[in-house]
């Protein structure tokens, strides 16, 4: 006979109703956030030709944007560690208002730095993989976590696919700077739905496994794995930030139409969703590092492929699945290589500091994609350094020590 079903009021379907919501909500978040990141290229053009602003105006912006968000992420981990998620994200929706708000309507360079690179830089600390995925690994058992950190970044590339579509809508319809305060105000609106990612650091754990904050960061900061972890996201970092802010102006410098940009960031964001979904479920049945190495190595043929092909619409559509597919798969991977070797009381510091790298990589991706194009006329030089450091970041992973770290006393890293 089937096992009949919890109860609805029972604790077990109270918790999973609350596992639900959480990453629905966190997904939703997180899809939004990014999916304003995603699109920003397809506000290059008319903000400069508007503004009268050179593309590196432009790419300085995002890259302070980049920068910004990795230097703030760990503070904000720190924040989400001591006090709880929901109030960083909360956080963060209001900074991302802001600065959107900021950017419409800036008329110098240094005004719309404030709010493209420093407000936005911080609402990203607060709304993106750091906080929602710790709370997340803090709210879901071990054996389902890897399924939830999927889950909640498949919902969230569906964000960002959304987004796509939505935006060329919006700037059609009331410009870029009418655009820019309907995104805002979509932000205030999501701050309902921080309620469910409320998670409570160091529940549960028995008061002689708790390591304070600062040995945690040393522990991590001693281990030879986490070093390799931030210098492979520092690929990450760049091919992104780099193929999402100036792949539209590149395909258009080709003699590509407009559409095409549009429907390569919707390629891309709609193959993210099977792409992290499937990488974060593969994560909890092959080792990480191993899948990690190889997704590494699978984007930077992607990317050789595309630079050495002749450019044609099918060319690029093929070339923006297979990105979209390895878009964010590192996100699940990483943050669960993290908790899996260093537990979870502080996963949202750790993969701050991890994260820091990525977003140097992202900086470098979007500053000098701009500087290169103003110094020569072409990306390839830029195109060129994405395949190298993809073939890096492949290679540092594979040697990465992902056992749980043993403490002294013989003390695993509590799951």
């Amino acid at each position: 006979m089937p096992t009949p079903s919890a109860p609805p009021s029972s604790p077990a379907a109270r918790r999973s109703t609350g596992i639900w919501a959480a990453i629905l909500a966190g997904g939703v978040i997180m899809g939004l956030a990014l999916g304003i990141r995603h699109v920003q290229g397809l506000f290059l053009l008319p903000v400069t030709m508007d503004r009268g602003w050179s593309r590196e105006t432009f790419g300085l912006a995002l890259a302070v944007q980049n920068l910004t968000w990795g230097a703030v992420q760990p503070i904000a981990g720190m924040i989400a560690d001591r006090f709880g998620s929901a109030r960083v994200v909360a956080g963060g929706l209001a900074f991302y208002a802001l600065g959107l708000v900021v950017m419409a309507q800036a008329t110098t360079p240094p005004v719309f730095v404030l709010g493209a690179g420093i407000c936005i830089g911080v609402a990203l600390a607060g709304t993106a993989f750091g906080a929602i995925y710790g709370a997340i690994s803090r709210l879901v058992s071990p054996d389902r976590r890897s399924w939830a950190l999927g889950l909640a970044g498949a919902i969230a590339g569906l964000g960002q696919f959304a987004m796509v579509p939505a935006a060329q809508v919006m700037i059609g319809a009331w410009a870029w700077t009418g655009a820019l305060l309907a995104l805002a105000a979509t932000m205030a609106l999501l701050l309902p739905l921080v309620r469910p990612l409320r998670d409570r650091p160091g529940a549960g754990q028995p008061a002689a496994s708790a390591n304070s904050m600062s040995a945690a960061i040393g522990e991590a900061f001693g281990h030879r794995g986490f070093w390799l972890l931030n210098l492979g996201f520092v690929a990450c970092g760049f091919q992104l930030a780099f193929i999402a802010t100036h792949l539209p102006a590149y395909l258009l410098d080709r003699g590509l139409p407009p559409e095409e940009a549009v429907a390569a960031l919707a390629i891309i964001a709609l193959a993210n969703v099977a792409g992290t979904y499937l990488f974060g479920l593969w994560g909890g049945y092959v080792r990480r590092k191993y899948l990690l190495s190889v997704l590494y190595l699978l984007r930077a043929a992607a990317i050789a492929l595309f630079v050495l092909l002749p450019l044609t619409s099918w060319s690029l559509h093929a070339f923006a699945a297979a990105m979209g597919f390895l878009w964010l798969g590192t996100l699940p991977l990483t943050n669960g290589l993290i908790s899996q070797v260093f537990g979870v009381r502080y996963i949202a510091t750790l993969f701050g500091f991890v994260f820091l790298g990525h977003q140097l990589g992202s900086f470098l991706g979007v500053w000098l994609g701009g500087h290169v194009f103003e110094a020569t006329g072409s990306y390839d030089a830029v195109w060129l350094g994405a395949v190298a450091l993809g073939v890096l970041a492949a290679a540092v992973h594979w040697p990465i020590d992902d056992r749980a770290l043993v403490r002294p006393g013989g003390r695993l890293a509590p799951a």
